[in-house]
């Protein structure tokens, strides 16, 4: 039987590499940025662990600015601590 992997990807954060369905991802689309709850949106993305003190660092790093290339909204930040909150 085969197994398939889950793909790894790397926390802008603490750096570790995570399977992708354990991380959360804010993606920046011809639309703006939002948090992708699917993480199948298409552009460029950024993951994060589904940890307080990941999402904190983040955010002091300027991690998801540097990531997409463009400044996050408070807005953006605050659904962030709001799906980490839900736990999803």
């Amino acid at each position: 039987m085969i197994t398939k992997e889950l793909p790894l990807r790397k926390c802008v954060s603490c750096g570790q590499m995570v399977p992708k369905n354990e991380l959360l991802r804010v993606v920046k689309t011809s639309d703006g940025i939002s948090v992708d709850i699917t993480l199948k949106a298409q552009g460029r993305g950024a993951y994060v662990c589904k940890k307080k003190e990941c999402v904190d660092n983040a955010i002091k790093k300027k991690a998801f600015n540097r990531s997409l290339r463009q400044a996050v909204s408070g807005e953006v930040l605050n659904q962030l601590y709001m799906e980490l909150e839900n736990g999803r």
